[in-house]
């Protein structure tokens, strides 16, 4: 079996997701494309299989959710929480992404190749997520592990409350959030990005990119700060 079409303006999507949730090892096929989307939420959720799912057109809320193995690519736009809690595989986004892109993400790959709004990588548990564009306020907000390539400009907070996750940004970072700081770039920074960037497909040098990282003060509270941090 190697290509199989869905489309949405004449099959459920509740058919479409008990499909690609049944698909496995040598049943699977190598393609599963989803035609007229239409902006419907829940798109390709749950999957478990090392497939590749092809939507064609804009997805609505949570498209690629808990993600595992699949490969996924989205020729449209993402609503809200687009790849959310992704534990491995790739998603990769050709539009823009709407709010909280890549949410609490355990593993995996997320592209974005325009910009994507904000709280991109909120609460980030482990995965990597690279934006062809710009990203919106309060981007990797509280977010724990992994990293967040910004090719473009970052708005208003960037990395607040950030923990051991670590933003990589091309552009103009418009503030950092609390905690948030600029750090040289190492080695292994340059090797990172320089590897993510390759994945993604951008052609741009890791020199180019300045470090955010977490200044680790509230990791312990203190009575004396006043709250200032």
């Amino acid at each position: 079996m190697e290509r199989v079409t869905f489309d949405l303006a004449q099959v459920p999507l509740r058919q479409v997701n008990q499909f690609l949730h049944q698909v496995s090892g040598q049943t699977a096929p190598k393609t599963v494309a989803i035609l007229n989307p239409d902006g419907a939420h829940n798109i390709a959720v749950g999957l478990d299989a090392p497939i590749a799912v092809e939507i064609m057109g804009h997805t609505g809320y949570y498209a690629a959710a808990m993600n595992q193995q699949a490969q996924v690519t989205i020729t449209g736009n993402a609503g809200t929480g687009v790849a959310e809690n992704m534990m491995s595989g790739q998603v990769r986004v050709k539009g823009f992404a709407s709010v909280a892109a890549g949410a609490s993400a355990h593993g995996g790959l997320l592209i974005i190749e325009g910009d994507a709004s904000l709280r991109c990588g909120i609460s980030l548990k482990g995965a990597d997520i690279v934006v062809g564009g710009n990203v919106g306020s309060f981007s990797a907000f509280m977010a724990q592990a992994g990293c967040l390539v910004i090719c473009g400009d970052a708005g208003d907070a960037l990395g607040d409350s950030l923990y051991e996750a670590v933003i990589y940004v091309r552009g103009r970072i418009k503030s950092l959030g609390a905690d948030a700081r600029i750090e040289p770039m190492a080695a292994a920074d340059i090797e990172t990005v320089g590897s993510l960037l390759h994945q993604a497909g951008f052609e741009y040098h890791p020199q180019e990119f300045q470090r955010v990282a977490s200044a680790k003060q509230l990791y312990h509270w203190n009575a004396d700060a006043n709250q200032e941090y």
